[in-house]
């Protein structure tokens, strides 16, 4: 279109959005999305919503469960260092490592991408950690959302969401049965996750140390590339303790850490004595240490080495070690359920013992 005077019109592209750079992503993660086809999707990418058959998925009488999440600060690193291809696989860890404590097996992913302008380099990296995730998960990745939003972000930043939904048997959600005297197993996390990356930032600004600095607690690494590391994916190994009967709950321990996700899980009159000590990974000693950071507030803020807490019977420990350690786990004892009066709370051994 032509103004009176001989200008121009405006176009979409002058204000900041490139519909054809949007085109050219979807074209760009088909075969992406196509890699995390399992049974149940219906259709493929670019329809107006996603389809998906649960009689096909095998499912009689399910129950829907479904979770959001994102993956916090964690983005400012992968921006800054320009890591992009493992953010996507911390997203879906979010999502589906709720499902799975609750007994559902996760069936589809969708997420949601915004950015100031839309690189579709960078974006197909992350979604192809996105739907690496998946893959690993058995999740299909059927959707989502790529908003490029100029004035609502600054320039190389982008945000991120997602979605999942999965689906139990009636009669096989968790938890079920806690009960006091039930045995507390961890499984350990693979650092720091995507939780508590606020406060890392600020001890990394106080210790006047960048992105690109060797990693105190790993050498072999620079502190972008350690801190980087991915959330672990428990799905496929919980799933199996769960359909062999030897699972009774799970929590999975992110924001709030010990303290604030165990009791989630258990019934009231219930609390978790946590009374013996699992390997510190190096990375929150050298946290806790270099922030001068509490061992309570570590506690609250960080996982601390352990990624998910489980509640077996006593009498089922050793099978569920056995499961675990097939698995290529490697479950460490925590301790057990006690009766208390009142809501479910955790009692952990002296905490400052923990940290060296």
């Amino acid at each position: 279109m032509t103004s009176s005077d001989g200008g121009s019109g405006a176009t979409y592209r002058e204000s900041g959005v490139d519909i054809d750079a949007g085109d050219a992503l979807i074209e760009a993660i088909k075969p992406l999305a196509k890699a995390t086809a399992r049974a149940g999707v219906m259709g493929s990418l670019g329809g107006f919503g996603a389809l998906f058959d649960l009689r096909a998925a095998g499912f009689a009488d399910p129950v829907l469960v479904a979770t959001t999440d994102g993956v916090g600060t964690k983005l400012r690193i992968a921006i800054d260092t320009g890591i992009h291809d493992t953010v996507g696989i911390d997203l879906v860890a979010m999502c589906v490592n709720d499902l799975v404590v609750q007994g559902a097996e996760p069936l589809f992913f969708l997420d949601y991408f915004a950015t100031g302008a839309l690189d579709v380099a960078v974006a197909r990296a992350v979604i192809g950690g996105i739907a690496e995730g998946c893959r690993q998960v058995g999740c299909a990745l059927i959707g989502g959302e790529t908003a490029e939003m100029p004035g609502m972000y600054h320039a190389g930043d982008y945000d991120l969401a997602g979605f999942a939904v999965g689906a139990a048997a009636r009669n096989a959600l968790l938890p079920a049965g806690v009960a006091p005297g039930d045995i507390l197993l961890g499984l350990p996390s693979s650092g720091v996750h995507s939780n508590g990356f606020s406060l890392v930032r600020r001890i990394l600004e106080r210790a006047a140390l960048g992105w690109s600095d060797p990693a105190p607690f790993a050498p072999d690494l620079t502190l972008g590339q350690a801190l980087m590391h991915p959330t672990a994916l428990y799905v496929r190994p919980l799933l199996a303790l769960a359909r062999a009967g030897l699972l009774r709950a799970a929590a999975h321990i992110t924001g709030g850490g010990l303290p604030g996700n165990v009791p989630r899980v258990l019934p009231d009159g219930c609390v978790a004595v946590i009374d013996q000590p699992w390997p510190m990974p190096p990375v929150f000693s050298w946290l806790a240490k270099t922030g001068q950071v509490a061992p309570e507030e570590m506690l609250r803020v960080f996982n601390c080495g352990i990624g998910m807490v489980l509640v077996v019977r006593p009498g089922d420990v050793a099978a569920a070690l056995d499961h675990l350690a097939n698995a290529g786990l490697q479950p460490v004892r925590l301790g057990h359920l006690a009766a208390a009066p009142g809501p479910a709370s955790v009692q952990i051994m002296p905490s400052a013992s923990l940290f060296g």
